[in-house]
Parts: C-alpha cells; structure tokens; sequence
C-alpha cells in the first residue's frame, strides 16, 4: 500500500499541459510604444519623427482593427501563434532547410570520459545511444522530470517531437509527422535508423519487451560497418533532403512513383525513433577549440545526415560525436535536456557499460534498399555538389573563453546571459562602427504551447555605452554607469519577454492577420525602419544562450552580411560559436569572436576598477 500512494504522488511529464496559461496577446500601445524604443538605435531624427508618426497612424487606424481580430482568433485558441509560428518561420520556407534552418551541436565527452581516439567510435556510439533510448523509456513513462521557472511550470510539448519525428516535404509547405506515444497513449514505433556510406538500415530497439543493451547494439552496428566497409557504397539518398524544399518534394513523389516500396521505406525512416550516422571523418577535437567538430555535425556529409529527422545522433570515426537536428519541431533546449540527461549517466558510468556482456539472438539490421534510377542517381550527385558549394562558403568557430565564467559574473552581481549579450554588441560596435540589429532568443514555455519570443538587444542604452566605451574621454564611472543602465534595460526585457510581453510576434500576428483577410500590408511593416532594426528576419546577429551546462549549439547566419552567434555559460568559462559567410566581405566569424573575448575582459575590468 506504502508503495502505491509514493508512486501516484509523482508529477507525470505531462500533466499539467491542460492547465498551463494561453498565450496572451499584449495590449497594442505597450507593444507599438516598445517597437518605437528598439528602432531608435537606427534611425536619425528625422527617420525617426516618420516612424513616429506612420506606428501613431497605425495605432489608431487599421493596428486597431487588426488587434481586435487577433484578441478574437485568441479567444478560441490555446496558443494563437503555434500553427502561425510553425508555418511562418519553418514550414513555407522554400530554402535548404538542412543548411539554413537546422542546428547542430558537439559532444563534450572529449572533456571528461571520451578524448579522441581511433577505433572507440561503436563502443561509444553503442553507450551514448542506450542511454538515448532509456531517456525515451522514462518520456513513454512520463518519468522526465518536468522543468520549471522559479515556481513556473513549463510546457513539456517539445520533449514529445524528440523522437519518431520527421519533417515531410512539401511542394508549396512542408508537414510535420510525429508518431510518439507514451505508455498511456498506445503503442509506439520502436527502431532505430543506421547511416552509413550511403546506405540506410533499420534494427528495433525493443526485442521480446526488453530494450537492447550496448552489447547487443554493438553487435547491430558492427554488423552494419562490416558490410558497408567490405562492400560498395549506396546511392547517399539521404542527401536528397539537404535539397530546397519543392525540389526535395518534387524528387520525393518521384521516388514513390518509382516503386510503391520506396513509400513503405520513406516511411520506416520518418517513424523511427531517431538516426544514428556513422560518418567517417575524424574531426579534430580539444575543450577549448571545437570548431571542426561542430562544423561537420552541422553541415558535414549529407549522404550519413537525414535533414529532415528531428535528432541526428552523429558518431565520427575517432570517437567524437554530433548532433543535428531538424530547428521545426522544438527549441534547442528540449534536445539539451536530454543530452545532459545522457552525459550525467555516461560520466556516472565512467563511459562504461557496466552491466551483462550477454547478446540475445535478435534479428539482424534489415537495409532498406530504395528502387532508383538514373535520374535519381543523377539528382543525388547533383544535389551534393550544391550542397557542399553552399557549405565550403560557411566560415564557423568554436571556442572556449576560459579566463572565468559564470560564478566570476555573479559575483559580480551581473546577470552572465546579459554580460554576453552585451559584450556581443560593444563587440560589433568595435568591428563595424555601427550598432548590430540582434535577435536574441526567449523562452515562452511557461505559456501552453509556447516557444520563442525575441529580445532585442540593441538597446538605445547598449549603444551609449558602447560609444562611451570607445570614447577616450569617458572616465570609468560615467562607463560603469552606463552599462548598468544597459543591463538593467536588457533584464527587463528579457523578462517581459517571457511573460509574454514582447512586441515582435504580435507584430507578425497582426501583419498575418492583414495577410489572411487581404488586406494591403500596412505601411509600418514596409517603413525603412522596421527592417533596419531586424524585423521581417533581418537581424544580423542571430543569437541564443543554449544555458549552462556543457552543450553548446550552432547555426548559420539569418542573414548573408550577418552572423550566427551561441553561446553555452559554464562556471569557469563561455564556450561560444559564431558563423558567417566567407564570401561576404565584411564578416569574419574568427575576428568577431575574438573580439567578444577581448570585451569580456573589458566588462569585468570595468567592474574591478569601480571597487579599487
């Protein structure tokens, strides 16, 4: 009896999602006032007495009507922004989405159990992929514990879509298929997708109602490499999903016609759990430099990488690992939860499996041998060549700031999220003279459905200080004063931001309403100012803190003059990637980052020398 009342005491993952709070909508002169204030850093003051006047227009005018249908879509809806958002900003994009929409990231197991070395690469993959697949038992279970903000409980949602999910394209908009279920819900796909050498194989997780242990899974995998070493390598179809979207559609459907098999085969990779690659490079790897590793996880060999699947878990040849994930279906931080998860138990485990080295006699890997022809076989080649003459042009570091790191800020009083931030604007002010549009990402889980607002850390307060910071004449104090102020703005917003006060995706709720009664768009979205300032995705820095564990995530630029910039916070350092393209002259990822490094030691000398 004991027993019984202990266990139905415990929170499920998802029990509370039906009473999680809707989205709201901000009232509209809170949202237009706070769109005027994050303008002013580009504007002179005539541009800025216009916009003035074209948000005043607005307000009064078709703003208020706009507003009020938004105010009507959201009273039938949990979320007014979820379908809105998913569309909008993943899938009618018509671009490669595996370059420009996924995000990748490095294992830190080089750091403690797992250093680079030859000849470890299945014995790792077959320990990192258990744990993978124990975590998926405790979501089927609703055993993951569920995150919480202060006392705030957070949506749970996106934990659902990190496995047995995949993006499918589509000829004018791309769907999402997500088979997940937990215990209560039913049954749910069990088997696990293998890359290798341009072939594709499939083997089940489960047999006789027993997970398979790494033994087992070592014997799967080495069964795989063997053949696919001896043998000639596949036609490297998964490359096709690093197409533009209609082409990857298009090429898609042909393949279907092809053979109705290739259907069945297409549709065993989007239901498995997740994808295993083993890719044969051996990226360099050390703590404080990560940046080939990270690169080829993020754009590394498409024919070993299904684009479309929402966890790639990638392992290179000299035992370092990756991962790649399709950006659609959930935020960075769901997929960080569960990789920490997994490190806490291999570093538990020494990076060991410690337990019985017996191997059932499971069915051996199945390969799914895709129908194709010369056109197909012709598209595949073609596909790569595209691909790798986009990628050769991405230009990506990956360093560790290792001078000092969050317990130093803190005790410095400051927020660390907001210290990057803003030594990532003084430096792209030193960089480029200028201020630097900057999207930085919030959270909205604590919202039913929620998932991103953008901060704008742009701030008129961020762009005094950093003139001030390169004004010989400011004295300390004066600059000290100023970044205090600066910070203070920026902790302020980030805060509205997650309570759902932020303005830019109201903006976009009130332009797609416009949108979908044919409207004209009105004048405040075409206003020089609204794209100035980033709106519309025009923000050259693009930005996300991925939290403050060892993970660290990546992109590439939002925009082709622009950069990609994330960022981990550990206590004794900040392990950050910055991307740009190499064609774009102004840009250079290595000199901005270097020069982020510089103004950290300037930020906290600034701190050292108002206490002397």
């Amino acid at each position: 009896m004991e027993k019984q009342v202990l266990e139905s005491s415990e929170e499920r993952t998802f029990q509370y999602q039906n009473s999680l709070p809707s989205l709201p909508v901000p009232p509209l002169d809170e949202s237009l006032s706070k769109y005027l204030d994050a303008v002013k850093p580009f504007l002179n003051e005539e541009e800025y007495q216009r916009t003035e006047d074209i948000v005043k227009k607005f307000e009064n005018g078709i703003g208020k009507e706009l507003h009020q249908k938004l105010l009507e879509r959201a009273k039938t809806r949990r979320n007014w922004l979820e379908d809105w958002w998913l569309n909008v900003a993943y899938l009618d994009l018509r671009i490669s989405t595996q370059i420009h929409c996924n995000m990748g990231g490095p294992g830190p197991y080089i750091e403690h159990c797992w250093p680079p070395k030859e000849g470890t690469q299945i014995e790792r993959a077959c320990v990192n992929i258990w744990h993978t697949l124990k975590y998926w038992d405790l979501l089927r279970a609703e055993k993951v514990a569920i995150e919480r903000s202060g006392n705030a409980v957070l949506d749970m949602n996106q934990f659902r879509m990190l496995f047995c999910t995949c993006r499918i394209p589509g000829v004018t908009r791309d769907s999402i298929d997500s088979y997940f279920k937990t215990e209560t819900e039913g049954e749910c796909p069990s088997h696990l997708i293998v890359l290798c050498r341009g072939r594709v194989f499939a083997f089940d997780a489960i047999h006789e109602g027993n997970m398979v242990t790494p033994p087992e899974i070592f014997r799967q995998l080495t069964y795989i490499q063997k053949r696919c070493h001896s043998e000639p390598d596949g036609p490297g179809l998964a490359a096709l999903t690093s197409n533009e979207r209609t082409k990857w559609a298009e090429l898609r459907e042909y393949l279907i016609s092809l053979d109705p098999k290739n259907l069945t085969l297409l549709e065993k990779i989007q239901r498995s759990l997740f994808v295993v690659c083993l890719d044969d490079s051996s990226p360099h790897a050390t703590p404080e430099d990560y940046t080939e590793v990270t690169r080829l996880g993020l754009v590394g060999d498409p024919t070993v990488r299904w684009g479309d699947k929402s966890y790639n878990s990638i392992f290179f040849s000299n035992g370092t690992c990756s991962a790649l994930c399709d950006h659609s279906p959930f935020d960075a931080m769901a997929l960080i939860t569960m990789l920490s998860y997994a490190e806490k138990k291999i570093i538990e485990n020494e990076g060991k499996w410690k337990g019985s080295d017996k191997v059932r006699d499971i069915p051996w890997p199945e390969e799914l041998v895709f129908t194709v022809d010369q056109k197909i076989i012709k598209e595949i080649e073609h596909t790569k060549e595209l691909y790798y003459k986009k990628v050769s042009d991405l230009h990506l570091v990956n360093y560790a700031f290792t001078s000092f790191g969050k317990a130093l800020i803190r005790k410095r009083k400051l927020h660390p999220d907001t210290f990057v931030q803003l030594a990532l604007q003084l430096a792209y002010y030193k960089c480029h003279g200028r201020p630097g549009c900057c999207y930085e990402t919030a959270m909205t889980r604590r919202f039913y459905h929620g998932r991103t607002e953008t901060v704008r850390p742009c701030t008129m307060e961020a762009v005094e200080w950093c003139k001030s910071m390169l004004d010989p004449s400011d004295g300390t104090y004066q600059r000290l004063q100023l970044m205090h102020k600066a910070f203070a703005k920026h902790n302020k917003m980030r805060k509205e931001c997650e309570n759902g006060k932020g303005f830019d995706r109201h903006l976009l709720g009130l332009l797609l309403i416009a949108q979908e009664q044919g409207l004209p768009v009105p004048e405040l979205y075409v206003d020089n100012a609204f794209t100035a300032s980033g709106g519309g995705g025009n923000f050259i820095l693009s930005t996300s803190l991925t939290g403050y564990t060892r993970f660290t995530g990546s992109a590439v630029p939002m925009v082709y003059h622009g950069y990609g910039f994330f960022y981990a916070i550990r206590d004794d350092r900040i392990v950050t990637t910055c991307s740009s393209w190499k064609s774009c002259p102004e840009t250079d990822a290595e000199v901005l980052c270097r020069t982020v490094f510089q103004c950290f030691q300037d930020m906290l000398q600034l701190t050292v020398a108002a206490q002397l």
